[in-house]
């Protein structure tokens, strides 16, 4: 498995920034086609009206020209930005929608999607809240979240993998595979709810898969544990790592998510990227 396609998601916001530079990066050390998605903040039926709209109308239209601007101008930044960066190939992509939607629409055909918390109290609006978590649940593969602060000029040399033997962590540390056969250090952190004999023995399986890979892996068990968010916290503070790749829990039903109790404090507490996959 490779990267061969990486999606970022752009805005109009600081963090942005950080973001596509991250983005770049990733795709220049693994050759792969970088793509920026904008979403335009637009209705999907809006549009220009007829020339004998009313004035009421017009006053709706406004509004849509000016996220499309705005847009618009985050796209031509995007652009400016990787130019000139050695990168194998790369696009942009400006969707209209709830930028949720707009994001995993264009994020599915990819190997790996990049997305950021809210910039705290400049995120007044609930589609920025929850747009991590939402695109976490929906997209269907690997995602990538930035915390809201700090910049990272890497992210995949100094990796801690939580593993519990479930769905979702075997799902993630798929996704995360090409990171982890370039990363330098590589923590395993077992978190599996049984003990004793069992929490070895889902260890050691998840430990020979990984060396299979090529990827060989510092083992610790945690099993047991009452704080698994702050023990896996711990750890990546310890280790020095640079990312962290774990399975993302929730229940995605329309516009409602809950997310599972660790995965909810690991986003709210982490200070370096999550890789996470649902």
């Amino acid at each position: 498995m490779t990267l061969s396609t990486i999606a970022v998601h752009l805005d109009h916001t600081e963090r942005c920034e950080v973001r596509a530079l991250l983005a770049a990066r990733l795709a220049k050390r693994h050759g792969s086609h970088l793509r920026g998605i904008v979403p335009t903040g637009v209705r999907k039926d809006a549009g220009m009206p007829p020339p004998h709209a009313a004035e009421g109308q017009a006053v709706i239209v406004s509004p849509s020209l000016h996220l499309r601007r705005r847009a618009e101008t985050v796209a031509h930044v995007f652009l400016d930005r990787v130019r000139g960066l050695g990168l194998l190939s790369f696009d942009v992509r400006l969707v209209d929608g709830e930028p949720a939607d707009a994001v995993v629409a264009q994020g599915r055909a990819g190997d790996l999607l990049i997305v950021g918390q809210p910039d705290g109290p400049a995120a007044v609006e609930d589609s920025a809240r929850r747009l991590p978590e939402e695109v976490m649940l929906h997209a269907g593969g690997s995602v990538l979240i930035l915390p809201r602060t700090g910049r990272f000029d890497a992210a995949g040399d100094r990796v801690l993998v939580a593993w519990d033997g479930s769905r979702e962590a075997a799902f993630s540390v798929r996704g995360a595979l090409p990171l982890l056969r370039r990363a330098s250090q590589v923590m395993l952190v077992s978190l599996a709810h049984a003990k004793g004999a069992a929490a070895a023995r889902c260890c050691r399986e998840a430990e020979s898969w990984l060396r299979r890979h090529g990827i060989e892996a510092a083992v610790e068990q945690r099993a047991g544990c009452a704080d698994f968010a702050a023990a896996l916290l711990g750890c990546a503070s310890m280790a020095a790592a640079d990312l962290i790749v774990m399975g993302g829990y929730g229940h995605a039903r329309s516009r409602e998510r809950l997310l599972g109790g660790v995965t909810h404090d690991v986003l709210a507490r982490a200070y370096i990227p999550v890789l996470m996959a649902h």
